[in-house]
């Protein structure tokens, strides 16, 4: 017969179906000598399944939430609620309720508990499902831990855990509930301690959370608590938070809360010797484990108690090297291309085509390994070039890495990593050419030359199939990468830069004026980008013509049928050739468009429907074109203003002169950085098509479930199925569950191969105590409603409307008409965002760290892109 009860003591590694992650895991920490774990037993899943199996009723409810998905939450609650209360009217028949008795007696019946749940699918090294089912504490007598042994059972299927099964993949049927049953300590202090830092992934780092009373009142957010970093066994900050609040047990069961005494509010809750003894305990036991924890403990008696310990579910892996003996540095390739999604395997193996450089694949996302090139003077330089460009908080963390000497005089040298790019001895010498002769008939040139290769290649895949259509891609790379990184574009890109750089330090020296490249650089030609979102106007306003068309799209229509529906509506012919017109040009866009595996506008085109909707509510018809004008006429004007100030000083006209070429230079130049990625992404669309017709026949083949199933295999992977037509199907539905988990972690922008994320903190000594620092791109100053934005779909802007997201790609441009500033978390001065920002006049601050989450949706904000920095003002 299958035990009902467990011991602490006897439980192994073994019994996680038994008795559940939690139940597991304490049992683990008891082995732990020296440890001190609050004594108690565990109410095994066996006792579980037992009560519920003779429940048909249970088993139909539980059939009917099995069929839905996490977005119908109502009805979720509603089935979720009838299980809770049937589960809750259960009776404990009587073997079982011996085997508690006996237990209770063993460990003292007169003893106050804290009764918490332990299901089979948590305290898991992918997920932790931490927080969905019930705890109770100071829990008296054998009547009462029966009736929250029930409590807990039921508490498997609160909305919050149900909801998370569905999220994270979990079969409702297939996940148990264990009951642990723990001596309670009546606690001084409490908290966690995370002996990594969950918020960057930081492994040297150790975190710790502590307030008075019971860890509940930290747990359920009533306090703001202390906290303190450890490195090394030494502190090395600590933030003393404001307590008035705690919560204690109750004479008679139960908890309250209770005021804490004016003297004890700001006082820290742990001494310093206490805070490095307890960091000691953290890291023996992320010994035992062999893995960073997330570890429940409390203080009573001058003495720590361990109450629990899982795995930290959200630190980002680090990359590995061959190389296990000497120390690594890792460079997040996503921050640099406004990307940091995570990426599908086909999607990683495509944006490896259009790198120089080898890459290394961690948690879903592309890392190069700049080890070499830090151990190099030359290397070293350009590192430090191209991420000041590209995302200075990168910059930022390279910084503070190279204040440790003697890890930096321990990195191994050999041949350098980086190369390529923008900065290239070729590119540098077009820019030098390009800017002598000023002359933006260089672009036109190049852009027929790219339209010409493009539609040539166009036609040639389209002739191809199987084995041939795949290794006319591999064999196509060369060509993209020769494209991509056209030395006479990428000069005139740079020739844009420098003038800009050069521009705004010139200004500024003669006429203390910062910034004045942003005014001059509105509304400029040869900007791709700008372009698009001026053919979405168009779209839009074609579309308010018709009101019938507008109801339908405000209707949320499927992409299946939706031009078909469409053309039975009065207006919809005319709506669908303009719907043509903008796709047949930008119909391989999308967000997150560097990764091939996304769905692009012409594939998914209801995507473009938020936009356009946006664009209708809040613009005018030809808005778009009276904006453009008149940013148009702002650059003119300051154009004139500058010459007329510049020539009033000493030996003006040659400085005037001088500062009218750069400006033609500038407005010539400066828009045309996109055109590289336009044109990759338009060849990745000609290289999508044949991909998805050689899935289409694997699929009817049977080799694949669906045609997406090919995301999941690595390029050279898929021409070996396309070639054998044989597949272990078991491969894409571990990448799959793979996938689901890295879209959860956020990854770092420098890792070390020992785990080490160096801070990205931009000095900050000259903004407002309390403001949000960040990188300073385009300036003006402006107070505004907070929109938190994490996708393009979701978008709902009103003019007027401050736009905070995580990063932006061409394909949000659109969104940049209504809104009056921008924040992200990534980019850097050349960035999409940045350059957009500028071009429509709007302050834009980029590099805001954990900016979705330090601001709120619907605060009021104020951003100041002259300084860099954000003030939330409500």
């Amino acid at each position: 017969m299958k035990a009902y009860v467990l011991n602490f003591k006897e439980i192994d590694k073994t019994k996680l179906m038994a008795v559940g992650g939690k139940g597991l895991n304490l049992g683990q920490l008891s082995r732990i000598e020296g440890l001190r774990v609050p004594d108690g037993f565990c109410v095994t899943t066996e006792a579980y399944r037992k009560s519920i199996e003779s429940s048909i009723e249970l088993e139909v409810m539980i059939d009917k939430l099995s069929g839905l998905k996490s977005d119908n939450r109502e009805l979720t609650s509603e089935i979720s609620s009838e299980i809770r209360s049937t589960i809750e009217k259960l009776v404990i028949s009587k073997d079982i309720e011996n085997e508690i008795e006996k237990a209770l007696f063993l460990h003292g019946e007169n003893e106050a508990y804290a009764v918490r749940s332990s299901a089979t699918a948590e305290d898991l090294p992918n997920a932790s499902f931490a927080g969905q089912q019930d705890t109770y504490l100071n829990v008296k007598g054998k009547t009462e831990v029966l009736r929250h042994v029930v409590k807990c059972w039921a508490s498997l299927f609160t909305d919050r855990a149900v909801i998370y099964r569905i999220q994270n993949g979990f079969d409702h049927k297939k996940v148990f509930i264990s009951v642990v049953v723990q001596k309670m300590i009546m606690s001084e202090v409490s908290g966690i301690m995370f002996t990594a830092d969950p918020m960057n992934s930081d492994r040297k780092t150790l975190s710790i959370d502590a307030g008075f009373g019971l860890g509940e009142a930290l747990v359920s957010g009533l306090v703001n608590p202390d906290n303190y970093k450890v490195q090394a066994g030494k502190i090395i900050e600590k933030n003393i938070g404001t307590q008035k609040l705690e919560i204690k047990p109750s004479q008679n069961g139960g908890v309250e809360e209770m005021k804490v005494e004016a003297d004890r509010q700001k006082r820290a809750a742990l001494s310093d010797n206490h805070i490095e003894h307890l960091a000691a305990i953290g890291k023996r036991i992320e010994a035992y484990f062999n893995y960073p924890q997330d570890i429940e403990w409390c203080f009573a008696n001058n003495d720590f108690y361990i109450v629990q310990s899982r795995p930290i579910t959200t630190l980002f892996p680090i990359p590995q090297s061959i190389d296990v003996r000497n120390p690594r540095i890792y460079m997040s390739i996503g921050h640099t291309q406004m990307m940091t999604d995570a990426i599908k395997p086909l999607g990683m193996s495509f944006f490896e085509m259009i790198s120089q450089f080898s890459l290394d694949k961690s948690g879903g996302r592309l890392y190069a390994d700049i080890t070499h090139d830090m151990a190099s003077a030359m290397g070293k330089k350009r590192v430090l070039m191209a991420t000041g460009k590209q995302d200075p908080l990168i910059l930022s963390a390279v910084k503070k890495l190279m204040e440790d000497k003697a890890f930096m005089a321990s990195l191994p040298k050999g041949k350098r990593n980086l190369k390529g790019g923008v900065i290239t001895g070729a590119s540098i010498l077009q820019a030098i050419k390009i800017s002598k002769k000023n002359n933006p008939a260089i672009i036109d040139e190049l852009l027929a030359e790219f339209e010409e290769e493009f539609h040539g290649i166009d036609q040639q895949l389209s002739k191809l199939s199987g084995e041939q259509a795949l290794e006319f891609i591999r064999e196509d790379r060369e060509k993209l990468l020769a494209m991509s990184y056209d030395a006479r574009m990428l000069g005139a890109i740079i020739a844009g830069i420098m003038v800009n750089d050069s521009l705004n330090k010139n200004v500024e020296k003669l006429l203390g004026e910062k910034n004045v490249a942003d005014t001059l650089s509105k509304s400029m030609e040869h900007n791709v980008t700008t372009e698009m979102s001026f053919a979405l106007c168009e779209l839009a306003d074609e579309i308010r013509k018709y009101p019938k068309i507008l109801t339908y799209i405000s209707n949320e229509p499927s992409d299946e049928g939706f031009f078909e529906k469409m053309l039975t509506l009065p207006g919809g012919n005319e709506v669908y050739k303009a719907f043509k017109v903008f796709l047949d040009k930008y119909g391989m866009r999308c967000p997150g468009e560097i990764d091939i595996t996304k769905a692009r506008w012409e594939e998914q085109p209801t995507q473009l429907i938020p936009m356009l909707l946006n664009n209708i509510r809040v613009l005018e018809p030809g808005r778009h074109v009276e904006r453009f004008k008149k940013g148009r006429q702002e650059a003119k004007e300051k154009e004139a203003e500058l010459i007329r100030r510049v020539k009033a000083l000493s030996g003006g006209n040659k400085k005037a002169k001088k500062i009218a070429k750069s400006i033609s230079l500038l407005r010539n130049f400066i828009g045309c950085r996109e055109y590289p990625k336009y044109y990759i992404v338009r060849r990745y669309q000609v290289y999508k098509k044949a991909l998805m017709k050689e899935a289409e026949m694997l699929a009817a083949k049977g080799v694949i479930c669906n045609r997406e199933d090919i995301y999941y295999l690595y390029f050279d992977e898929l021409c070996q199925v396309v070639k054998t037509n044989k597949l272990d199907n078991s491969i894409i539905e571990a990448r799959k569950a793979n996938y689901i988990h890295y879209e959860k972690l956020t990854p770092p922008r420098i890792i070390t191969s020992d785990g080490f994320v160096p801070s990205c903190a931009i000095a900050s000594e000259n903004i407002p105590k309390g403001a949000l620092p960040g990188i300073a791109v385009s300036s003006g100053v402006v107070e505004g409603r907070a929109r938190v934005v994490l996708s393009v779909d979701e978008a709902k802007l009103e003019a007027g409307d401050i736009l905070v997201t995580q990063f932006t790609d061409p394909s949000w441009t659109p969104l940049f008409v209504n809104i009056k500033g921008l924040v992200t978390e990534v980019g850097g001065f050349t960035t999409h965002g940045a350059v957009i920002t500028r071009e429509y006049g709007l302050p834009g601050v980029v590099g805001v760290e954990n900016a979705i989450k330090l601001i709120k949706d619907g605060q009021r904000i104020r951003v100041n892109g002259t300084e860099g920095y954000i003030e939330v003002l409500e």
